[in-house]
């Protein structure tokens, strides 16, 4: 027996079941305009010339009228018997990790192609497919690091990557994190141009609702981190907020954030809050609760650089981190806990329940680049890391990534 979706979860489909209701009753009065402005043209042959006053009825004159009339036929005020709740649909969510394609401060690879093409089946699989950019698309702007720092990092890369990203199947990316505003307020615009001029999606803004509909089914996604230019992770009356706006604007929606510490020694995910480098970067089992309880289906994150263990909330999967995904040029340590990363897909059903889902290991090799891992290091690792952290409510996960929720 499948689990209670919950309140949310009803509303939502009842609203599923209206928005069903009322496409039917709009087809029925546009069969019936059909019908009657037929009707009209006959009798207005048959009756030429002969006496108005024989006529008994009047046809209908304009569309307006003959919609007017349809509505009464077909008892649209509420006299229809109600429909049937529509058909129940899966999606397919994919979500990978920290990506800095690579950057001009740095590296830049000859060919850009070769940063994704090793797990391009991985990406192009899912109905939708979320990445978290790290960096920015811009040529121009003023970077946020002063000459001759030592110890800050701006990341760029032409626009023209936006197009590699696209080709490799990515749908979605996430602004939410601390590279987005590199190079300031013209690098992040140009970024988002660059991703829209391809026809891609961002999100990840203070008030970004991204919708994407894919088999029927609209699908919401909005960012979160601790910056003034994304979706407010340590505000939860912010968070509540955010994600009840995507929950009514969507039958799905889907958070993703950036958060927690960061290195080798931050695959734990604590209780309260973590800090970096001074920076707040929020309660993540809070936050991640609190966008449930508002109406998040799938909560996803990156930003501590190493994977991290799954949860189950209120049947809702929460994955705490991806890892690194992409680094080019040395920018992620290509060795131990920093080099392992995965893809998840997650199948949800149109009213907000857990289907399936799949964690796909993946590794960054040569200089940073993405490749499968056939030994399946992120499958263990977040499988140890899930026991710990979350002994009761952590997701049960299978030698070859298959993930359920606790029994």
């Amino acid at each position: 027996m499948e689990p209670d979706p919950g309140p949310i979860r009803a509303r939502r489909r009842e609203e599923l079941h209206r928005r069903h209701q009322v496409r039917r009753r709009r087809g029925m009065a546009l069969a019936a305009v059909v019908v009657l402005v037929g009707a009209a043209a006959v009798g207005s042959a048959i009756t030429r010339g002969d006496d108005a006053a024989d006529r008994t009825t009047a046809a209908p004159t304009t569309v307006e009228e003959a919609t007017a009339t349809a509505v009464a036929v077909t008892g649209t005020g509420g006299d229809a018997p109600p429909a049937a709740a529509p058909p129940l649909t899966d999606v397919v969510i994919g979500w990978a990790g920290d990506m800095v394609p690579a950057s001009a401060t740095i590296a830049l690879p000859s060919d850009p192609s070769i940063l994704l093409s090793g797990v391009k089946d991985a990406l192009s699989s899912p109905d939708v497919m979320l990445v978290n950019l790290e960096g920015t698309l811009t040529e121009g702007g003023d970077s946020k690091c002063g000459a001759g720092s030592a110890d800050c990092f701006a990341f760029r890369v032409p626009p023209s990557y936006a197009s590699v990203f696209k080709k490799a199947g990515i749908d979605v990316l996430n602004h939410a994190n601390n590279h987005a505003f590199d190079f300031g307020q013209s690098g992040y615009t140009d970024t988002r141009r660059a991703i829209r001029k391809v026809g891609l999606r961002s999100t990840g803004g203070p008030k970004d609702v991204t919708v994407i509909e894919r088999n029927g089914v609209k699908i919401a996604f909005v960012g979160f981190a601790s910056y003034s230019w994304s979706g407010p992770l340590n505000d939860p009356a912010g968070v509540e907020a955010l994600v009840q706006r995507a929950a009514d604007r969507a039958d799905l929606v889907v958070v993703a954030f950036h958060g927690g510490a960061e290195g080798s020694a931050a695959q734990h995910v604590p209780r309260g809050d973590e800090t970096f480098l001074g920076e707040d970067r929020g309660d993540l089992r809070r936050f991640a609760r609190t966008a449930v309880d508002a109406g998040a289906d799938l909560v996803v994150g990156s930003g501590p650089h190493v994977v991290r263990g799954m949860e189950f909330y209120k049947q809702h999967l929460i994955a705490y981190s991806a890892g690194n995904f992409v680094g080019y040029g040395g920018v992620f340590g290509l060795s131990g806990p920093t080099a392992v990363s995965y893809v998840l897909h997650v199948r949800l059903r149109s009213d907000g329940r857990f289907r399936s889902a799949k964690l796909i290991p993946t590794l960054l090799t040569g200089q940073g680049i993405a490749k499968h891992d056939s030994s399946g290091q992120a499958i263990d690792l977040v499988r140890s890391l899930t026991r710990a952290d979350f002994p009761s409510s952590g997701a049960r996960i299978a030698e070859n990534g298959a993930i359920r929720p606790p029994t």
